[in-house]
């Protein structure tokens, strides 16, 4: 594969994980107005917030399959535009029942849409031979940033969710799509013949299980600062309802400036170190917040979460490319299902234990999850399973 196809892919691959950070950020950012739009109730809107993940669950195993006949980058060129109509069918209905479709197509969109991302980049950064994921998930991250902005100015001005999405989607729909000629996959080693549907090789859920494990702990994490920090800071900490909102945007711009430099350090100390290094920086941050006496101790604690957090799950993604090179498609559909698994763990968990105990004592428990990982971080570093010979022996353990 030549140099310039790989510059393409990159450029195109990372457009779509800012046009993708700008679409959830949107979903999840106008939540009330959502709410409000279709009279969805208190008691029936986390049965609506719990479908989105666990449909994207399941289209990420779904993903697995179909990857076995087309490439990863068909799945990403028109899944990207669904979850973009979806988004604006979120919009344009006005009736449940089309909140209910728009919400479903989205989700299951969503998860084909980040299964393929991510095995795309896990191949693209085996054919350049260093560490680039990071630097997908920062554009994601910019386009959180972005997504989220656009959603505070619709509230701010108070724009209907269809015309603050409308010309969201008219222009990132085509621009998605033309992004799209350039999508490349390195294949196994770089050689656009080597990189064709249907990898072969088994991956043993044993062998993976330690990355699902740190994949879940980390989304336990990031959906412990996306759904409490404004309650946190402003009941707990006693700030403003306007300085309760700044945690989450100062963790968002951490977790892209962490990303942004994030492959230096990779290249520089190699992906253990670095998971380990933020593994310690996000457990910090949660004690920070725990213990703060007053709001700013608390956004200094979520500024160390998002610079922790943010190295996270791009390495897992990595990390599993690299146990599994010859069947990484696989190995990123099964593991891309347990961000979705600490989603749901996440937000439920923090409030059960902040109602029953304390809010400050419930930040302990993904604090403990967090530094978890430093148990598993030796699975960054594992040499590649093997295939072959030695196929028959990690199918043999995995059985065992």
């Amino acid at each position: 594969m030549t140099d310039a196809r790989l510059r393409y892919g990159r450029a195109s691959l990372a457009l779509s994980f800012l046009v993708q950070g700008v679409a959830f950020a949107l979903l999840v950012t106008r939540i009330p107005a959502i709410q409000d739009r279709y009279g969805i109730s208190d008691g029936l809107l986390p049965a609506f917030l719990a479908a989105v993940p666990v449909l994207a669950g399941a289209a990420s195993v779904a993903t697995e399959k179909v990857v076995a006949r087309v490439r990863p980058g068909v799945v990403l060129r028109w899944a990207q535009p669904v979850v973009l109509l979806a988004l604006l069918g979120v919009g344009a209905g006005s009736e449940v029942w089309q909140a209910v479709v728009a919400l479903g197509v989205f989700g299951l969109a969503v998860g084909a849409l980040d299964a393929s991302m991510n095995m795309m980049g896990v191949s693209l950064q085996r054919a350049y031979g260093r560490s680039i994921m990071l630097g997908f998930h920062a554009a994601y991250s910019l386009g959180g940033i972005a997504g989220a902005s656009m959603a505070w100015a619709g509230a701010h001005w108070d724009l209907s969710l269809l015309v603050s999405y409308l010309p969201v989607v008219v222009v990132l729909l085509p621009a998605a799509l033309i992004g799209s000629r350039w999508y490349a996959e390195g294949g196994t080693g770089g050689d656009p013949a080597e990189a064709k549907p249907g990898q072969g090789g088994s991956v043993p859920f044993r062998m993976l299980l330690p990355l699902c494990l740190v994949m879940a702990f980390a989304y336990i994490g990031d959906s412990t600062v996306s759904n409490w920090s404004a309650k946190y800071l402003q009941d707990v900490l006693g700030s403003s309802e306007q300085l309760a909102t700044v945690p989450y945007n100062v963790y968002m711009v951490t977790t892209l400036l962490g990303r942004a430099v994030g492959d230096l350090g990779v290249r520089r100390f190699g992906a253990a170190a670095v998971v380990r290094g933020g593994s310690v920086l996000a457990a910090v941050g949660f004690a920070v917040v725990a213990v703060a006496p007053g709001a700013w101790w608390g956004m200094l604690g979520f500024t160390l979460l998002g610079l922790g957090l943010c190295v996270i799950v791009p390495q897992t993604f990595a990390a599993a490319g690299r146990m599994f090179p010859g069947a990484s498609d696989v190995a990123v559909a099964r593991l891309n299902v347990f961000n979705y698994v600490g989603f749901l763990v996440g937000s439920p968990l923090v409030g059960a234990l902040g109602d029953a105990w304390s809010y400050r004592g419930a930040m302990l428990v993904p604090m403990v999850l967090v530094l978890a990982t430093l148990v598993y971080a030796r699975s960054f570093g594992a040499e590649p399973a093997r295939y072959g010979g030695g196929h028959e022996r990690a199918r043999a353990a995995d059985v065992g």
